[in-house]
């Protein structure tokens, strides 16, 4: 094997070597991409059940089932009986 066939072999397997280590790198960055893009899709699909959870609770605070005992027991008001009504008359030039 003469001295020049050698060096070429020599370039080629280096050649080789190096392109092989390029995609090596290339598939690893890929696959960090990945993960990162994974662990943001995770994290999206958490905040979106805790936005539907607290619309829940909101809905619930908001309800007339909740608010009707909260107002007797905080305030303490009372849905009005019939004594208790006053009706206002509006203006008579209107």
């Amino acid at each position: 094997m003469s001295p020049a066939t050698f060096g070429r072999g020599a370039v080629v397997f280096v050649v080789l070597l190096g392109a092989l280590g390029m995609v090596t790198w290339r598939q690893s960055r890929a696959l960090e991409s990945l993960a990162r893009l994974d662990e943001a899709h995770r994290q999206m699909s958490i905040a979106e059940a805790e936005l539907v959870q607290l619309e829940r609770e909101i809905l619930k605070l908001e309800s007339r089932a909740h608010v009707v005992p909260a107002a007797r027991e905080r305030l303490g008001m009372h849905i009005p009986e019939g004594v208790e009504l006053v009706t206002l008359r509006g203006d008579s030039r209107s």
